[in-house]
């Protein structure tokens, strides 16, 4: 019992400190499939739900939307306001997951820091050096690491991996609403090209 209950305490606490995924510790990761329904019971007390995907191999805690009868109850898992360029990096790589997904037989989804620069050099306003943009660029990368969707590749500082953790927090809806806001700005600061 005192094994299970020191499981079950350190699958919480990794619960607590962000994101579980299954490649990181397999070990952890069995530990919380077999204290699923524990875990569920335990955070719900605190308002949390524990989002779960085992085909991904990640996990989460999200704050639990309070019922009719319920009093809402203090965030204990803070919401962040993210940047235009956070916002925009993030929705650009999570349009490239999705186009990965539909086109590619690998589930690692990786790219250089060029792509990525040349992936949000269209919707940036002119007028930057090319050193003082990719800085910039660099700067936003690294947010979305802090983030936790994106990780850099051991020994290649240039290449980042997606997470698939993305898709759990960008849907399809809000991606299409983001792309909407998109050509809206393209257009605004590049009229031009808005037209091709």
């Amino acid at each position: 019992m005192e094994t299970t209950d020191n499981h079950f305490s350190l699958v919480l606490i990794a619960l607590m400190k962000g994101v579980l995924y299954q490649e990181q510790d397999a070990a952890l990761w069995q530990q919380l499939l077999e204290l699923q329904a524990r875990v569920r019971d335990h955070v719900a007390l605190l308002g949390l739900e524990l989002m779960l995907d085992e085909a991904e191999g990640y996990a989460w805690l999200r704050t639990r939307e309070a019922g009719d009868q319920e009093t809402e109850l203090p965030r204990l898992v803070n919401r962040r306001q993210l940047s235009y360029p956070v916002s925009l990096l993030i929705a650009l790589l999570r349009r490239k997951l999705a186009e990965f997904d539909a086109g590619a037989g690998d589930t690692r989804l990786i790219l250089s820091r060029d792509e990525v620069v040349e992936m949000m050099r269209t919707f940036l306003p002119p007028g930057s050096t090319e050193t003082r943009l990719v800085d910039q660029i660099d700067a936003h990368i690294n947010k979305v690491i802090e983030l936790g969707f994106v990780r850099r590749l051991r020994g290649q500082e240039q290449m980042i991996e997606v997470r698939r953790i993305l898709k759990a927090f960008v849907d399809a809806q809000w991606l299409s609403e983001f792309d909407a806001r998109l050509q809206t700005y393209r257009a605004h600061i590049s009229p031009d090209e808005a037209s091709t």
